[in-house]
């Protein structure tokens, strides 16, 4: 049952026999997404504000609800009432456990989906490591943002193609092979992996210092690896393929699986294109020996988009610009998302207007998905001060601290290192995805592994609660549910958040933002603990026993659903 469509055919019913033939006043399908929550549970279920009809019916807001009021005779679904401007509905509770219930159960685990996307695609660029360098903390958020988005948006129809945009491309790969060849072991190399690489990358930097023809060496082996030189690319090639077998188990451990790897190396013989299109429209300048897109007079106080160095190399714009050109052909994207942090602002919003000063108009169609930074318990991570955390080991020390925490409280259980393993990475996730996300993160683990709170362990606890309901209530079937027992205060404000979470599902999708899926789980979670509370489910009166066991088990899969949306597995045992 879709509750707001439901009263937005009442609502439209009722605007038209009142007010019969009136131009400007909103549609059926406009009016669901006019409803609003109102703030106390006293003023009802859902409020329609009436403000908005005021100026074509030229009534004041009072007035129009209080006549919208009169005219709806709705018993079965609702009651409606006039509070000041609004029309406030209140939901016979009966009715509407019935058909919430019906409906939830009736999808399962697939409740909030959608053919919303049917047909079309979303690109999402994120996680975008860096060849030769550790994965660490930093990389959480651009992950789970885009591993989450893309759940988000297959749960709604979509397809989607997943892209690891690799940092694969610049003078730091001549360096490396240099440092390599001077001071390198392949045995080495192959046994230890990026931790090596970095190793002999710092070592390069440090005897720079102190000989700067070394930089030239540096570059000299870039330019063997921009000219196809068999030994330059073979070694490119072999960090490359270390870099994705030191970062497989961290993807492993989150359950993230990628499309395309195609990294800025791919797209360096498509720039070529980029560069003669804008000479042929004539957009671009000479600015100090380099080549721009003026970009001031589109928006005031924009600096130009640098596309050609003095020397005639790309930078990452031109190369940006290459890649969007080549997934619009390849995939058709709808959309095509960009999960990067708030600090490259600028520099998208520059490569975005390039493209539409192109004239190609899906330019709109590219988004930043923007997002703030973490730091850990209050510092601000830095590699050069050694101020930093490996995504490995943060997600493995989770794990180790989840198995500590269910020794004590659950020594009975069977399956401890796999409740761990879901419990720490979830922890760390849940952490991640809870907030609004362009907002920084302080990572602390005293408050991310808590049980109690608004906290993943939390949340998964109150899965495994409506299991063991569930499990109780085995051989126990068979009886007419009674809906009468789910219309107290408890079991009404749970199936409002049941009722709720398919446009959690769309507005996290419209938003680009998890966090919304985040919080209503939560809220779902802590409805049900109150319900649990209040209520037992295992009681003698068999109808009653049977509605809190449908409810329950109705909770139990809206939290999996949401959980998996936002890349956390939902422990039936803890």
């Amino acid at each position: 049952m879709d509750t707001k469509q439901s009263l937005a055919k009442v609502i439209f019913e009722a605007i038209d026999n009142c007010f019969p033939g009136a131009d400007g006043l909103p549609q059926e399908a406009d009016i669901a997404g006019m409803l609003e929550i109102p703030p106390e549970k006293e003023m009802g279920d859902y409020a329609f504000p009436c403000f908005k009809l005021s100026r074509a019916l030229r009534m004041g807001p009072p007035q129009i609800a209080a006549a919208l009021a009169g005219a709806i005779d709705a018993g079965e679904l609702c009651q409606a009432k006039q509070l000041g401007g609004y029309l406030n509905f209140f939901l016979n509770r009966d009715n509407f456990a019935e058909k919430t219930l019906n409906t939830v159960l009736a999808a399962g685990e697939g409740y909030g989906s959608s053919d919303l996307g049917d047909g079309k695609t979303v690109c999402i660029d994120y996680s975008s490591i860096n060849i030769a360098k550790r994965f660490h903390i930093g990389h959480l958020s651009t992950t789970m943002l885009g591993h989450s988005l893309g759940r988000i948006f297959r749960h709604l129809g979509y397809k989607t193609v997943g892209i690891n945009h690799l940092g694969d491309w610049g003078t730091q790969f001549g360096k490396l092979i240099y440092a390599f060849k001077t001071w390198g072991e392949e045995s080495e190399v192959e046994a230890k992996g990026v931790p090596e690489l970095t190793r002999l990358y710092v070592k390069f930097h440090e005897e720079a210092e102190k000989d700067p023809t070394l930089d030239d060496e540096g570059r000299a082996w870039f330019k063997k690896i921009e000219q196809g030189d068999e030994e330059a690319l073979r070694l490119f090639n072999w960090f490359k393929d270390l870099t994705l077998r030191d970062t497989k188990p961290v993807y492993d451990l989150l359950g993230v699986e990628f499309d395309s790897y195609n990294g800025e190396s791919f797209y360096v013989d498509k720039t070529d294109r980029v560069v003669n299109e804008l000479r042929e429209k004539n957009l671009l300048t000479i600015s100090e020996g380099a080549s721009v897109v003026d970009l001031d007079e589109e928006e005031s106080g924009m600096p130009p988009c640098l596309i050609l160095k003095k020397d005639g190399t790309t930078i990452y714009a031109t190369r940006d610009i290459a890649a969007a050109l080549y997934r619009k052909e390849n995939y058709n994207f709808d959309k095509c998302l960009y999960v990067v942090a708030y600090q490259q602002d600028l520099h998208f919003r520059q490569f975005f207007k390039v493209i539409d000063k192109m004239g190609y108009d899906w330019a709109k169609d590219l988004v930043h998905v923007a997002f703030g930074m973490i730091s850990y318990d209050g510092q601000s991570l830095s590699t050069r001060k050694g101020h930093v955390l490996f995504l490995e080991d943060v997600l493995n020390t989770a794990i180790e601290k989840a198995r500590a925490i269910i020794e004590e409280k659950s020594p009975n259980l069977e399956n401890k290192d796999e409740v761990a393993k879901q419990v720490g990475i979830g922890a760390v996730v849940y952490a991640d995805l809870q907030n609004g996300r362009i907002k920084d993160i302080d990572f602390n683990w005293e408050r991310v592994l808590s049980f109690e709170g608004e906290t993943g362990p939390y949340v998964q606890y109150t899965h495994a609660r409506c299991c063991s309901a569930l499990r109780k209530a085995e051989g126990l079937e068979g009886a007419a549910i009674d809906y009468s027992a789910l219309g107290d205060d408890y079991a009404q404000e749970l199936l409002r958040q049941l009722s709720r979470f398919p446009d959690a599902v769309k507005e996290a999708a419209n938003r680009y933002e998890p966090s919304i899926i985040t919080r209503a789980v939560t809220e779902l979670c802590k409805a049900y603990n109150k319900f649990y509370y209040e209520n037992r489910i295992i009681v003698d009166e068999a109808g009653v026993r049977a509605a809190r066991v449908a409810l329950t088990k109705a909770v139990k899969n809206t939290i999996k659903t949401g959980l998996y949306l936002i890349g956390m597995e939902a422990p039936e045992r803890m």
